[in-house]
Order: C-alpha cells, then structure tokens, then sequence
C-alpha cells in the first residue's frame, strides 16, 4: 500500500482520483489547493507519490512541488495538466516531477503510473532467495538448475518477486499476467501458484511463494538443508 497525496481542486476528478486510489489498495490524503498541499504534504508525513494539479485556485501547482521538495519532501511527483504544450511539460520536469499526465486522462492510466513510482525507488539489485529470472527464455533458474515457465507463469512469478518484502494483491498479479478485463477465477490464479511452487521445487529454489488469505502473494526464503 502507498501513501498518495492528490492535490486536485475540480471537485469531480477529485472525486474520481480519490476513490480510484482506495479501490487499489492505497491510502490517500487529500490537498484541494496549495495551502493545504504545503500543509498536509509536508516532510514531516510519510507520502510516497504526489499527484499534483499544475493549475491551482491559488498557485501554480509547478511552485507549489518546488516548495516542498526545498522542504526536504522527497516523494515521487506525477503532475496532471491540462497544459500540454511541450514547453509546459519541460517546465513540469524541471520543478521536480517524476511523470506527467495530461487532462483529461484515463484513470488507469494514472493508477498504473502511481504504482510504478511508488516502488521505482526500491535498492537496486534485490533479489529474492537465489532465483534469477530470464525473460528472454521465459525461463527462471538457480544454482541447482533451470525450468521453462509458460507466459503467464514468468509474468505471475514477475511481478510476486518485483517487491521483495511485500505482499503484491491478487489483483496486481491478475493484471500482470493477463490482458485488462480478462476475467480470471481465484481458482485459476491459485492453480497456477501451485504450479510454480512444483516448478520452483523442482530446481531447489530457496525462495518460496507463501499466500496471504484474502490479500495476495509474498515471497520468502528458506534454507534447504545440504546433502
């Protein structure tokens, strides 16, 4: 779960950002114009993504990123606009944005962008246990061995070890792995998840894929014992 900060005077995509955001599973906290920005955006709060409108009642939203971030706000900033000029999005950039949307906007669109710099900024070369995925092979291996995986089993056992130490929802995996609006069974996703754990026992993974109930996946390590 994230925490987003939405910065968004037009009460109807307010509206439709805040409940969008919940329905993904994130906490949001909610500015309707810079003050209140500068106020509940502040370093002293956790927030991890700001979604921020540049055209504010009371200030330019650009000044307003700019503020905080001399603040010592350090969350990732996605800007909505209207203004799509490319002159207006260098500006965007150069106040401190991570990614830029124009209005009007689909919501996936912003949700899947919100995902993304949410954890982009993760430590770089994490692993899970001693798995090594292939994409090129749809194939994952470790030092024991190596086993060919289908598509949508590289794209499930992807994005479950995409975030070591989190739980990734059923949902987000569903979305990884098969095209929008497919509709897939929990039963499905759980046979598949049944498979991979033959797969990845099969080359004596070290790294697990546990279920937590009515939420998703997580990946843990275990130490196998040696001949």
């Amino acid at each position: 779960m994230l925490r987003v900060g939405v910065c968004e005077d037009q009460d109807a995509i307010r509206t439709v950002l805040v409940r969008s955001l919940r329905q993904a599973g994130h906490e949001v906290v909610t500015a309707h114009d810079g003050r209140e920005a500068l106020a509940l955006f502040g370093p002293e709060n956790r927030i991890d993504v700001i979604v921020m409108d540049v055209g504010l009642p009371d200030a330019d939203g650009r000044d307003v990123v700019q503020a905080l971030k001399s603040a010592g706000q350090h969350a990732a900033v996605l800007f909505l606009t209207a203004l799509d000029a490319t002159h207006e999005v260098l500006a965007g950039f150069a106040a401190g944005a991570d990614d830029y949307v124009t209005k009007p906007f689909e919501i996936k669109v912003v949700l899947a962008r919100v995902d993304v710099l949410g954890h982009r900024r993760a430590a770089p070369g994490v692993g899970v246990g001693d798995l090594v995925l292939d994409p090129l092979t749809h194939a994952v291996r470790t030092p024991a061995g190596s086993v060919r995986l289908s598509p949508t089993e590289f794209r499930m056992l992807a994005a479950i070890t995409s975030r070591p130490g989190q739980v990734i929802r059923r949902r987000s995996v569903v979305a990884a792995a098969w095209p929008d609006g497919a509709q897939v069974s929990e039963n499905t996703v759980d046979s598949y998840i049944r498979r991979l754990r033959i797969k990845l026992d099969s080359i004596e993974s070290t790294a697990e894929i546990e279920t937590v109930r009515g939420v998703g996946f997580s990946m843990s390590t275990a130490s196998r014992p040696r001949d």
